[in-house]
C-alpha cells in the first residue's frame, strides 16, 4: 500500500516530482538537483525523509531489553543522547542497522526512540517481539504518525537558530533535545551528520509538518530531494540498510565498529563471532570501501583484481564535485588498499576503477557551481 510524506501538498506545489520507495511516495527533486546539491554544500538544504522507520520501545525492561539485543550500550545511554547500532541474529548477520535515542516520554517514564532507514520498521519491530518473554517492554510503531526533515550544510546551525529565535546549543553527534519553533509547532532535534556536513534531524507530528517546513524554508534552507541526498550520503560513504548492508552482511563487515560496537559491555546477540573476528583475526573478512569510475555501476557489479573476484558494488552515483562516478563496495580482505586499479563487470562490460577509503569526498572539498 503506497503512502505518503505529509509534505506531499506542500513539495508538489514547490514542482516537486515523485518516486516510490518502500511504499512510501517521496520528493526526488524539487527541479534543479545540482543547485540542490550545491546547497547541502555551501549553505543549507532541507530534505523530507518522513519515509525512515520510527520505533517507541517504552517501558521498565526497555533499556536491558534492547541492550541484550543490540551492539551498542544501552543501559547506560544518559537522557539525550543517541547511539548507532546493529540488531543481529546469532551468527551476526545484520536484521537492522539502526540510531536509538533515550528520551522522555511522560514526567517519569523514559523510553528509547529507533530511526531505522525506510521500510525496516516493519522487519525491526517483529524480530524485537520475538524476543519478547516476560519483559515489560512495548514496541510502538510511530512511523506514520510523525514527519521528518533532515536540514544539512555550513550554515544549518545558523539557519536553525534563527527558525527557532534562539541560540542552538552545539550538540555532539547523536544529541538530541525538545525546542518550539514559533508558538505551536514542537520538534525534536538530533544532531546527525550522515552527508558528511553538519545536520539534524527533526521530527513533529504529522499535523504539524507544514508549519515545520514553512519556518525552517523562510529561515534560508533551499527544500531538496532524495536524489541530491543520495549523491551525498555515496560522496561520505554512509552505508544504508537495503542497499549496502543485508541480512547475509556480517556487522563486523561495515566498517562502523567504532560508532556502532561496543567491546565493554555484556553478551547480547551476536557478540561471539564480533568477538572473535576481533581477537582472532584482527580484522574484518571484508571492507566497505569507495571507488572512482568514470561512469555508474548497477549494484551487485563484481570487483575484479588480476581475473579474481574480491567483491561486489553496491551503490553508485555520479559526484558533481569529483565529475566522476563513485561507487561503494565491499572488498576481501588483503585488496583493501587505497589506489588499487580494479575493473568492475557489469552486464554491459567491463570498466576500470580505483579504490579510496571513505569518504570518497573530504569535508570542505570544491565543488563546480551550479550556475557555471
Amino acid at each position: 500500500m503506497s503512502k505518503t510524506s505529509p509534505l506531499r501538498d506542500r513539495t508538489d506545489a514547490s514542482g516537486a516530482t515523485y518516486t516510490d520507495e518502500c511504499g512510501w511516495s517521496m520528493p526526488q527533486h524539487y527541479g534543479d538537483v545540482l543547485a540542490e546539491y550545491h546547497a547541502a554544500l555551501t549553505a543549507a538544504a532541507l530534505f523530507d525523509v518522513s519515509h525512515r522507520g520510527k520505533l517507541q520501545v517504552a517501558g521498565r525492561d526497555a533499556p536491558t531489553f534492547l541492550h541484550n539485543l543490540c551492539t551498542n550500550d544501552i543501559v547506560n545511554l544518559p537522557l539525550g543522547a543517541g547511539c548507532e547500532a546493529f540488531f543481529c541474529n546469532p551468527k551476526a548477520k545484520v536484521i537492522a542497522h539502526v540510531l536509538i535515542y533515550h528520551i522522555r516520554i511522560g514526567p517519569e517514564e523514559h523510553a528509547f526512540w529507533i530511526d531505522t532507514p525506510p521500510g525496516d520498521n516493519d522487519k525491526l519491530r517483529a524480530h524485537l517481539h520475538r524476543y519478547i518473554i516476560a519483559e515489560e517492554v512495548e514496541v510502538t510503531d510511530r512511523t506514520s504518525e510523525f514527519c521528518q526533515l533532515h536540514l544539512a550544510g555550513p550554515r544549518a546551525t545558523s539557519v536553525l537558530s534563527r527558525a527557532l529565535a534562539d541560540a542552538v546549543p552545539d550538540l555532539q553527534p547523536l544529541m538530541h533535545m525538545e525546542r518550539t519553533f514559533g508558538t505551536n509547532v514542537t520538534a525534536h532535534i538530533r544532531r546527525h551528520d550522515p552527508l558528511n556536513v553538519p545536520g539534524f534531524d527533526i521530527v513533529c507530528r504529522n499535523a504539524l509538518a507544514s508549519g515545520l517546513w514553512r519556518v525552517l524554508t523562510e529561515a534560508g534552507a533551499q527544500p531538496a530531494g532524495l536524489e541530491s541526498y543520495e549523491m551525498l550520503r555515496i560522496e561520505a560513504g554512509t552505508p544504508v540498510y537495503s542497499k549496502d548492508i543485508t541480512e547475509e552482511r556480517f556487522a563486523f563487515d561495515v566498517g562502523r565498529t567504532a560508532q556502532a560496537i561496543c567491546y565493554t559491555k555484556g553478551c547480547y546477540l551476536g557478540q561471539e563471532p564480533i568477538v572473535m573476528a576481533r581477537d582472532r583475526a584482527g580484522h574484518a573478512p571484508r571492507t566497505l570501501m569507495g571507488l572512482i569510475l568514470d561512469e555508474p555501476v548497477p549494484p551487485g557489479s563484481a570487483i575484479i583484481r588480476d581475473g579474481q573476484e574480491i567483491g561486489h558494488v553496491t551503490s553508485s552515483t555520479v559526484s558533481p564535485r569529483l565529475q566522476r562516478a563513485v561507487a561503494l563496495g565491499y572488498v576481501r580482505h588483503g585488496h583493501h588498499h587505497p589506489g588499487i586499479s580494479v575493473e568492475v563487470r557489469t552486464p554491459t562490460g567491463s570498466r576500470g576503477a580505483l579504490l579510496q577509503t571513505l569518504p570518497l569526498v573530504p569535508s570542505g572539498a570544491s565543488e563546480p557551481d551550479p550556475r557555471a
